[in-house]
């Protein structure tokens, strides 16, 4: 059967958190990394995830992976796209997401694509065109200080003017308010005015309900994950999926290894928490510089901890510590540094018995999935919003929660232990 649904995810932990939402809402999701081959078989899924790591890839390579996952999720029958990004819109004046949204308006022939990066669950709303984090502004909150994607405006017509060839517009919550109708006699109304993007707010779950509701006919849809709540039921309506199916799941038995590279705020509140329970260590940027063999050192180090104790190995820094860092080293090479040294350890890890992971940061989630040569993720149990348990299929036995840095309570490695037998 074919899929109804194909999506493409900027970074790996959004195409989870994608995955998760569109489970939870009754349809059978396969994830899969990487721009998909000829081969690829995703059984009897009525969605299919694709998994990129083009969030900060160069806009070039971005743009291509993207019109390559769009053209095999369209021969496998995909009757809407979405292109997830994060609910806090992580992109710079340059892009990716502005550039990426342009390529794929542009193959679809899409008059107008809605932007909702809104996600309720994890205080992510959209009001007036602003994207508030909590109550905070996204400017005002601790996404400005991001080391890859610093976010500096809150205006998301603005960030997407920046970077987008296309006018952008607004649909605003009195509008969705209203109901399905006002939406889409607005969206009618922006298409006249030569509109290419509408910005459209939501403050709760019912908002995005209604919203993608109003989007039903709609190609292609951009935003965060909470965009996703009101499709399923659109195919569901039309008889194309089949109500309430959820996906089995046995985890791997194994040792647990917790590896963050996320520098947010979150995350670094969700380690100072577990180190005072778990054994841990630091990966020493510097040391790495200077040729240690850090990876054969932390891994003797973790072998040689408690069985029965969850590792923690970390590169996360405090933005003092990161900015020190990236002038010594630059951006660039010292991010690869450590999504290097974070990927070889789980690779030498996973083969000693350690077949839980946890990881925190898109971008080390990336980076482990991809040494560990994983190429698709069955979506288990909900850790947190947008958090699930996934396992990996295929030869390799790996059980992994892949984190958003920013999402999560500050128990959240605590919580994940609890999900799982």
């Amino acid at each position: 059967m074919p899929i109804v649904l194909g999506a493409i995810a900027d970074d790996f932990t959004g195409a989870t958190d994608l995955a998760n939402t569109l489970v939870s809402e009754g349809m059978r999701v396969v994830q899969i990394i990487g721009v998909p081959g000829p081969e690829e078989t995703y059984g009897d899924a009525d969605a299919v995830v694709v998994a990129l790591k083009s969030r900060t890839a160069p806009v070039e390579e971005a743009i291509a992976d993207s019109l390559a996952a769009l053209n095999w999720l369209q021969s496998e029958g995909a009757e809407q796209i979405l292109f997830k990004y994060c609910s806090t819109f992580d992109s710079t004046a340059q892009g990716n997401i502005g550039p990426v949204a342009d390529a794929l308006r542009e193959a679809m022939g899409c008059e107008l694509a809605l932007i909702c990066p809104a996600f309720p669950k994890n205080g992510r709303t959209v009001y007036n065109g602003v994207l508030f984090v909590e109550e905070l502004p996204l400017a005002e909150s601790p996404m400005k200080d991001h080391p890859l994607t610093p976010m500096r405006d809150s205006n998301l017509m603005r960030l997407m003017d920046a970077q987008s060839s296309g006018q952008v517009g607004l649909i605003s919550a009195p509008i969705v308010q209203q109901g399905i109708e006002a939406i889409r006699a607005k969206i009618a109304a922006l298409i006249t005015e030569g509109i290419s993007y509408a910005v459209i707010d939501a403050l709760d779950e019912s908002d995005l309900r209604t919203i993608g509701k109003a989007a039903e006919d709609h190609s292609l849809i951009t935003g965060g994950s909470g965009i996703a709540l009101g499709l399923p039921d659109n195919f569901r309506a039309r008889g194309k999926i089949t109500s309430g199916r959820q996906t089995t799941f046995a985890a791997t038995e194994g040792r647990t290894l917790i590896l963050a590279g996320s520098c947010s705020t979150a995350t670094r509140a969700q380690l100072a928490q577990a180190k005072a329970k778990w054994p841990h260590a630091k990966v020493e940027i510097d040391k790495v510089a200077a040729g240690d063999d850090v990876v054969i050192e932390l891994t003797d180090w973790a072998k040689a901890q408690p069985a029965d104790s969850p590792v923690i190995i970390y590169g996360s820094a405090d933005p003092v510590e990161v900015d020190a860092i990236h002038k010594r080293y630059g951006v660039a090479a010292s991010g690869q540094m450590m999504e290097d040294t974070l990927s070889a350890l789980a690779l030498r890890l996973a083969d000693a018995g350690f077949h839980r992971l946890v990881v925190a940061g898109g971008e080390t989630s990336g980076a482990v999935v991809s040494a560990l040569d994983i190429k698709m993720l069955e979506i288990g149990p909900e850790i947190a919003p947008g958090v699930p348990w996934t396992q990996a299929l295929g030869p390799r036995p790996l059980t992994l929660a892949l984190k958003s840095g920013n999402f999560g309570q500050p128990s959240f490695f605590e919580d994940a232990l609890k999900v799982l037998p």
